[in-house]
């Protein structure tokens, strides 16, 4: 009995694993001053994954105290921001990674807003983190608050001054949450 318990303990976890390595891939991401862009550009290319960008509406100030600002103002008060995308097929993708930069210790309000408008029953989600120092803070807790009845891999974390040689870091993640 006990072989015959492991055996088929063995078969699933190897299913597993084989199956989050052939997963479709979706890599969703909001980026100000494009750290989380060279995170999800480098994702995409090490996983072969489609890539989606988070447009706000309104695009936030590119100064960076006004933005600081605002981004204050706006995770204070629980703002969600109008956004101009939509991913049509969400329902096609196995796996979702979603990054964010850190602002006031939680995630971006556009990504908050991208969160809210759609729905991850059974998917494999993820979240990506770049950080000027703030690490993870609340982020993956925020998220959590905000999607329901996912499955959540652990995040990545990654300081936005060392993201252009980031490549080993994401590639050792990517390997701890089974998709490589």
């Amino acid at each position: 009995m006990k072989q015959i318990l492991f055996t088929l303990v063995l078969f699933i976890m190897m299913t597993m694993c084989a199956n989050s390595q052939n997963s479709k891939v979706l890599v969703v991401y909001y980026s100000w001053g494009g750290n989380t862009r060279v995170v999800a550009e480098k994702l995409k290319a090490q996983l072969d994954a489609d890539i989606v960008e988070i447009v706000p509406e309104t695009a936030y100030p590119t100064d960076y105290s006004e933005c600081v600002a605002q981004a204050r103002k706006e995770t204070k008060a629980n703002f969600r921001p109008t956004i101009k995308t939509k991913v049509e097929n969400l329902g096609d993708y196995d796996v979702i990674l979603v990054g964010t930069p850190n602002w006031c210790s939680t995630i971006a309000p556009p990504v908050a807003t991208f969160l809210e408008q759609n729905k991850f029953n059974g998917k494999k989600v993820a979240l990506f983190v770049t950080h000027g120092g703030g690490g993870l803070s609340r982020c993956e807790s925020d998220m959590r608050n905000i999607v329901s009845n996912a499955y959540f891999l652990k995040s990545g974390v990654f300081s936005g001054s060392n993201v252009a040689s980031s490549d080993d870091d994401i590639a050792k993640w990517l390997k701890e949450i089974g998709l490589k």
